[in-house]
């Protein structure tokens, strides 16, 4: 009869971080190289939302069952708050037989709580790629599918989609099934762009003269059923980063995101327009946007003529 593999030393480890394609690659790892000697029967999982702290303190320190380890898995155990505050207690208790994986998309760095983890466990922090990394990413992912996949496009993609690397995985597996040697044109019709990305667009195309095309994305979007103060909300914000942008001029993309926590791919794509506006413009389309912002809500006027009207004057 074969007997049971030993136990090796117990493994706790913390991964968290926007990245959830990266995220979820290295959960999966862990579990299979974890079921690979002591099979699926030895693998718990639980949400933190959906078990109370009894639940979560009896699954740890349970012994396993015909098996010399255990796996638990914990999804977002902070959204348990009686976890939360005994977590220092808990992690010093953790049997050598239960080796524990806590998976928190977000923590606040301020937080006790996110202290310990870092103290207690191996931390591990996955964040989305910055604009080249996700494209050389994209182009060796293309590879190993079977597909190709060029810089130009690839640029296009992330253009498109956003830096999301669960995103860009999902469109990229799409594009190759339709068409291994991904095309522009596969690229402009199997995907959507973000409304983000758009509205991106439309400014660097009111910018550039270009109102054809301007009215053409605005019209798009409606059509796609975004409201004209989802779009005003997004210009906002779009505002937002120009002029945090502005205020560090001189430095490089990476000090600006640094120091403003801005994703670097916003940044580089924003500098480029940011340094043909004088900061007087733009202190005035913020303010005309505001005024803008105002009259919809206390005055009856038609509020895609009155967005219209005001994107056309951006490009004068």
């Amino acid at each position: 009869m074969s007997s049971l593999p030993e136990s090796a030393e117990t493994m706790t480890i913390t991964l968290t971080g926007p990245n959830d394609f990266m995220r979820q690659q290295k959960l999966q790892s862990l579990i299979a190289d974890f079921v690979s000697q002591y099979s699926d029967m030895a693998i718990e999982r639980l949400d933190g939302e959906e078990s109370d702290g009894a639940r979560i303190k009896e699954s740890i320190e349970s012994l396993p069952f015909l098996t010399t380890k255990k796996m638990v898995v914990l999804r977002q155990p902070s959204k348990n708050k009686e976890f939360q505050d005994n977590i220092d207690q808990c992690l010093d208790e953790l049997p050598t037989t239960t080796d524990l994986i806590i998976v928190e998309p977000k923590l606040d760095k301020r937080l006790s709580y996110y202290k310990v983890l870092k103290k207690k466990t191996n931390l591990l922090e996955y964040d989305e790629p910055n604009l080249n990394d996700a494209a050389k990413w994209l182009i060796s992912q293309a590879d190993k599918l079977g597909g190709k996949l060029s810089p130009t496009n690839a640029q296009l993609l992330i253009n498109r989609v956003g830096l999301s690397q669960a995103v860009l995985a999902n469109e990229l597996a799409k594009l190759i099934i339709h068409n291994p040697d991904v095309t522009l044109n596969d690229i402009e019709l199997l995907t959507e762009p973000t409304p983000q990305s758009t509205i991106f667009e439309l400014i660097d195309s009111a910018f550039s003269g270009d109102r054809q095309k301007m009215l053409a994305l605005y019209q798009e979007q409606r059509l796609l059923k975004v409201e004209p103060q989802q779009i005003i909300a997004l210009l906002t914000w779009q505002f937002h980063v120009m002029a945090l942008i502005k205020e560090s001029a001189g430095k490089s993309s990476q000090t600006i995101a640094d120091q403003t926590k801005l994703n670097p791919y916003v940044v580089s794509k924003n500098i480029r327009i940011v340094k043909e506006l004088s900061s007087g413009s733009l202190k005035r389309m913020i303010h005309e946007l505001l005024v803008l912002d105002m009259d919809l809500k206390s005055k009856s006027i038609d509020p895609d003529e009155a967005l219209q009207q005001y994107l056309i004057s951006l490009s004068k």
